[in-house]
């Protein structure tokens, strides 16, 4: 996570670059929340913000509610120590299928382009919210930055033009780096398949990881032998399109 580029290229505006690097060691804060892999990949920003030499956090997750009703939660409000200068970040670890020119999530109820609208317009807005001015009012400029990193699949046999951008913003080639196929294409990966558990979706199978020996009536995550990442989908995927 430390080196992997975000899914966008950074444009010096709200889609911020990796902040972190190798060099940076994230503090050993325990964990103890929610399992979901969102939740622990910000668990994970938080080691590393920790442990930034530029960054200070002052606060996390908090939750905005105005006369009862939650407006949402932001993932990350920092001091950029370099600049002087309060920074909103959120974050977001995401994996998406590429199928008639849309990048769904595996259970096809998420899409890439709706994601990212969402997280543009309404989760980087909450540092301008009323709500959040009162709770800090002496933040007066903060920049708002979206982090989002994670994976781009593509089938291998499919021929299908690999869209260059999402909305306007410009898709990270580098990061189209995984594949996936339906339950009756797998016959023609012809390598071995090691089943991933949640953890593994982004760094990748361990000396303990299982072959996948059989195929039941969900999508799967693997990784082949030589290293890449696989989703194999029911062949009646997707159910749950959404509608554009």
């Amino acid at each position: 996570m430390t080196v992997t580029p975000p899914l966008f290229t950074p444009n010096q505006h709200r889609l911020a670059d990796n902040p972190f690097s190798p060099d940076i060691t994230p503090l050993p804060i325990e964990y103890s929340g929610n399992s979901r892999l969102g939740f622990w990949y910000q668990h994970l920003c938080h080691q590393l913000f920790a442990g930034h030499p530029h960054y200070q956090i002052l606060a996390e997750e908090i939750q905005l509610n105005d006369q009862g009703r939650t407006i949402g939660a932001l993932d990350f409000v920092l001091l950029n120590q370099v600049s002087d200068s309060a920074e909103h970040w959120e974050v977001a670890i995401k994996f998406y299928i590429l199928f008639n020119g849309y990048w769904y999530g595996p259970n096809s109820r998420d899409r890439l382009d709706l994601k990212l609208s969402h997280m543009l317009n309404h989760q980087l807005t909450m540092s301008q919210h009323s709500c959040f001015k009162h709770l800090y009012p002496t933040l007066e400029h903060i920049e708002p930055k979206l982090l989002m990193q994670g994976r781009l699949y593509v089938n291998p046999f499919r021929d299908e033009t690999i869209p260059t951008h999402c909305l306007e913003y410009e898709i990270n080639t580098s990061q189209i780096n995984g594949y996936w196929c339906f339950f009756d294409e797998v016959s023609q990966i012809q390598q071995p398949l090691y089943a991933l558990k949640k953890g593994q979706w982004l760094t990748g199978k361990e000396s303990d990881s299982l072959l996948l020996d059989e195929l039941e009536d969900e999508f799967v995550h693997c990784q082949a032998e030589d290293g890449r990442f696989w989703f194999i989908l029911p062949n009646h995927w997707p159910k749950h399109c959404l509608k554009t």
